[in-house]
């Protein structure tokens, strides 16, 4: 539901869970070598140093042409981030089409659209899982924000990212674990990275998914070896809204 939603935009990522919770970083993800507690200021490639040639740096102009293109290719605006777990639904559907949301979950639905609306926040997108508990969670919470866009993408879909550790009671093949990791680190890579250089303006996006991707999606932000912390002066920022009832992927 929306009640836990905060009331001011927060300085960075919030509700992050303590570093003993974090799982073990994933092969593909990128780290520096020696790296303890490391914060990578190119945690998304869009670093503006890393967004120019600089073998077509002009010598005869030297750092104040450096300077130039570096500010040219820096974000202006932020991007909030509204991460959203589906509502409540019917654990006993044997395929995604039968596991609808329960009338509960589309209560949960109703009072996590009506609080996205009282914020008085002009969002831009809704961007969902195209399972069926995201799908109808967004159709509903789409009714309290009318004008806004919604884009469905199987990128978000539940998975298993990362092998757990300890291990859990339910067993996977490690294929499982290799499929889906790549598919939500895509996921994570097209979606969740600081504003273009050319946007002018401040924007706000809503994200309806699952338990697992928006874990990941947090852990992934942070880094592992930094989940928990906070960084002033964000270009991203995060907002999370914790579902209502059972605790269920």
């Amino acid at each position: 539901g929306g009640s836990a939603v905060p009331s001011a935009v927060p300085p960075s990522l919030l509700l992050l869970p303590p570093t003993a919770s974090c799982p073990p970083t994933a092969g593909w993800i990128e780290r520096p070598a020696g790296s303890g507690s490391y914060w990578d200021s190119n945690w998304d490639r869009r670093e503006p140093l890393a967004l120019i040639n600089l073998k077509k740096k002009n010598e005869e102009t030297g750092e104040e042409e450096l300077a130039s293109r570096l500010d040219h290719c820096k974000a202006k605006a932020t991007r909030h981030i509204f991460l959203i777990r589906h509502s409540q639904y019917h654990l006993d559907g044997r395929a995604d089409k039968d596991r609808t949301l329960t009338p509960l979950g589309r209560e949960q639905a109703e009072l996590t659209g009506r609080r996205l609306a009282s914020l008085g926040l002009k969002f831009d997108q809704i961007i969902h899982s195209s399972m069926t508990r995201a799908t109808e969670t967004t159709e509903i919470i789409s009714k309290h924000l009318p004008g806004v866009k919604k884009i469905s993408t199987d990128l978000l879909r539940e998975g298993a990212p990362i092998e757990p550790d300890p291990p859990v009671s339910h067993w996977k093949p490690e294929a499982v674990y290799y499929e889906d990791g790549a598919r939500i680190e895509a996921a994570f890579r097209n979606f969740i990275h600081r504003a273009d250089a050319k946007q002018e303006e401040d924007s706000y996006e809503i994200f309806v998914c699952h338990a697992n991707v928006i874990r990941y999606i947090v852990c992934r932000y942070g880094s592992p070896a930094r989940w928990g912390c906070s960084r002033e002066g964000s270009l991203l920022h995060g907002w999370l809204v914790p579902p209502l009832g059972e605790e269920v992927c």
